[in-house]
């Protein structure tokens, strides 16, 4: 596999200024994509993974939008259209948490993940899906889009006291499957990456401290949490054409925490 597998490709990886989505962006560029990178508040967070991209000769330019605002969404893509070039892969990965039980949770709370999580995917991809059509007919065989969701082993694992996180995040993975259902004769793929625990701001108060770190570890029968770089790496293969017959999928990167660690023992 050439170590550029991406070269002259455009990339748009929303929610790319911290985590998971600032690793991807990273890899990304690093596999040869130009990369338009989406924050929503952190603008100096953004401008860093710019710099960094172009310094390691890379080509980069961060957008500011609120992926779950259907205006903010179009005027990203044109940006995109403009100044990156034509669209070839979607990394739909920002996301929040707002935690609380289901007694406690108030609607702004559960209308800001489910706006964020899920109709900022959903908007992020018609998008994409928009530009890959108008140019589906290419001659060189390769797919004519790609749409990768940010998931979570939360879309098949309950999570008592995050009832809107997991609620988004099954409802990406139905949306994931339907576009692919949708779209693959149109040669656009549509896939998912669905993460366990991943050593990220949104979720340090699990694994800073070493006391947390071990309860933790106790749900990955792997043994470690996670790196953002791990998600990154799924992502690239995904994106790239080393996985052209993959399609519909949710691919799990979890340390095996899918697996329900609890049952080892019986049960």
């Amino acid at each position: 596999m050439s170590d550029t597998p991406l070269s002259g490709r455009v990339a748009l990886v929303t929610g790319a200024s911290s985590g998971i989505g600032r690793a991807c962006a990273l890899r990304l560029a690093a596999a040869g994509a130009r990369v338009l990178v989406n924050y929503y508040g952190d603008r100096q967070s953004a401008a860093e993974v710019v710099d960094q991209i172009e310094g390691a000769g890379g080509s980069a330019v961060a957008h500011q939008a609120d992926v779950g605002d259907e205006r903010q969404v179009e005027a990203m893509f044109e940006r995109c259209r403009e100044d990156v070039g034509p669209l070839d892969i979607l990394v739909a990965n920002a996301g929040i948490q707002k935690d609380s039980d289901l007694i406690t949770m108030s609607v702004d709370d559960w209308d800001a993940v489910l706006s964020t999580n899920l109709r900022g995917q959903f908007l992020c991809a018609r998008a994409a899906a928009r530009g890959f059509c108008s140019r589906k007919n290419k001659s060189d065989g390769r797919a004519s889009g790609n749409i990768i969701f940010m998931s979570s082993v939360h879309d098949r694992i309950p999570w008592a006291g995050r009832s809107n996180y997991s609620a988004a995040k099954g409802g990406t993975l139905m949306l994931m499957k339907s576009l692919a259902q949708e779209l693959g004769p149109e040669k656009i793929r549509v896939n998912a990456v669905s993460p366990g625990a991943i050593m990220t701001d949104i979720n340090r108060d699990a694994w800073e401290d070493e006391d947390g770190r071990q309860e933790l570890l106790k749900l990955i029968p792997y043994g470690r949490v996670g790196e953002p770089d791990d998600i990154a790496r799924a992502v690239q293969w995904l994106a790239s054409d080393e996985s052209d017959y993959v399609h519909g999928h949710a691919l799990y990167v979890d340390g095996g925490m899918m697996l329900y660690p609890s049952f080892r023992e019986g049960g």
